[in-house]
């Protein structure tokens, strides 16, 4: 029992595997209240218009943290690895712990950006004012002229388009509404998401730590093995496929215009061959920390090399299809 506990809490470290996801996250947020701030400088305009208000001050915040959350989801790896597991091999192997711990990543990975946007935006107030000025009740404004509708306390959030004899409520009615945004519901509001998300990130590095079957050191060395391993195979893959398309481009036109290093390249690695679908799909999809009589193997690539290795086929065609 505790053997099988521990196994499955292991996942848990996918959410965050080393400091640079840590300093990754804080540029993100860095990044993002960077583009909140010049949103409301150069992008913000209430409409000042009854009916409109609510709808623009409400899309002001959610439109821009919904566009981020998508982005962040598309633009995560792990987002793809767990596509591709569940088209190659229908998620057979991947338990709903495992299932938990990836989405986890990909969640929590693309949330730190559109919850930067809003708590930046309800502490700053602006899209508040916009969206609430037309419900301020005048009779709550001493001397404020009595029969004015909805259409006149739209325009507040826009001084210009105040009429002159109401100049003089405009700082009142910005000044409360500021207050309801700043000092009340809304900067609590704004508060707590930063509290939340912040016990949230110390609860998941505790449970990393304490769950994770791998000591620090060799945690760090993960990670840089990943890294490493995907430079090297992105730059690889570039020269292969490059390769690959000289020859298909010589067969057509009988020969084919390549730069100097180019043509050192195709010299260097002329025995390049294409890869077949079956391999490609081996060292694709979602993968989690593992070991093979001892031996820990890192990803699907250094999986598929080890069986490669010893030319086992039979384990080889057992093995890769599982997840762990």
């Amino acid at each position: 029992m505790a053997a099988l506990i521990t196994e499955n809490f292991k996942f848990v470290s996918l959410f965050f595997k080393s400091k640079d996801v840590m300093i990754f996250n804080g540029l993100i947020a860095l990044g993002t209240v960077a583009s909140q701030t010049m949103y409301n400088i150069f992008a913000f305009d209430c409409p000042c218009s009854s009916g409109r208000n609510y709808l623009y001050g409400l899309a002001a915040i959610g439109v821009p943290a919904l566009a981020f959350y998508l982005v962040g989801i598309m633009l995560n790896k792990s987002t793809w690895d767990l596509v591709s597991e569940c088209r190659l091999r229908r998620c057979r192997k991947l338990s709903g712990v495992a299932a938990f711990a990836v989405l986890g990543t990909v969640v929590g990975r693309a949330a730190v950006a559109p919850v930067t946007w809003t708590v930046i935006s309800l502490l700053r107030g602006e899209a508040y004012v916009c969206a609430l000025s037309e419900f301020v009740d005048p009779s709550t404004l001493e001397g404020f002229p009595s029969g004015q509708g909805l259409d006149v306390m739209a325009r507040f959030p826009c001084k210009a388009t105040v009429p002159q004899e109401m100049q003089g409520f405009w700082a009142e009615i910005e000044r409360r509404l500021k207050y309801e945004s700043q000092c009340f519901s809304f900067q609590l509001l704004g508060w707590l998401m930063v509290a939340g998300m912040a016990v949230v990130l110390f609860l998941l590095l505790c449970m990393k730590r304490c769950c994770s079957p791998l000591g620090y050191q060799q945690e760090a060395y993960w990670s840089q093995f990943r890294s490493n391993e995907h430079d090297l195979f992105q730059r690889t893959a570039e020269v292969h496929s490059r390769i690959l398309a000289v020859e298909s481009v010589k067969s057509y036109f009988g020969f084919v215009a390549l730069e100097k290093e180019e043509k050192e390249q195709l010299e260097e690695h002329q025995n390049a061959s294409p890869i077949s679908s079956t391999e490609w799909n081996r060292i694709t999809g979602v993968y989690l920390y593992r070991e093979k009589k001892g031996l820990p193997l890192y990803s699907r690539l250094n999986k598929w090399a080890q069986y490669s290795a010893e030319n086992n086929i039979d384990a080889m065609e057992k093995e890769m299809d599982t997840l762990s």
